[in-house]
């Protein structure tokens, strides 16, 4: 069985759960399914709109290293999530996105419940083009603790 295209896919699945109990959980395991090693932090989705993503990382063991933080890839990986997911959902179905580079800022130690946030402004042409997204990661206590600058290439799918 074929999947519909990613941007398809999220929308779809987005409109069909975000509303409903424990859709939200559910949506973001559907992202970990379709991009394994992303779900491997367990990051959840909890906003989603054109234009804008927003998600949680839970610190427990299984993202942390030896100094008792969240591990730095694990940041990186939860940026990656929420800029991807606020990408695709902001293209026409007919497009695709592939990350191609990624810069990150560590500014202090990670911990706690971690929220991430994505905006971007969607390119108006359809040819292929790099994307510079930012996402801002921040403690519970609002707290700026990483940048994540995600590169993605965007075109159209049969392009």
């Amino acid at each position: 069985m074929k999947l519909p295209a990613p941007s398809k896919l999220i929308k779809q699945s987005w409109s069909a759960l975000h509303r409903v109990p424990g859709g939200k959980a559910a949506f973001s395991r559907i992202i970990g399914r379709t991009a394994p090693y992303t779900g491997t932090v367990g990051a959840k989705i909890t906003d989603l709109r054109h234009g804008y993503a927003r998600g949680i990382l839970e610190d427990r063991k299984a993202v942390r290293n030896h100094l008792g933080s969240v591990h730095a890839i694990a940041l990186a990986n939860f940026g990656e999530m929420v800029s991807g997911v606020a990408m695709l959902y902001s293209l026409p179905e007919d497009m695709r996105a592939i990350l191609t580079g990624i810069q990150i800022e560590y500014l202090k130690k990670s911990r706690g419940l971690l929220s991430a946030t994505c905006e971007l402004e969607v390119p108006s042409t359809r040819e292929r083009q790099t994307v510079e997204l930012l996402v801002e990661i921040r403690d519970a206590e609002g707290q700026l603790t990483c940048r994540v600058r995600p590169e993605w290439l965007i075109g159209p799918i049969d392009g």
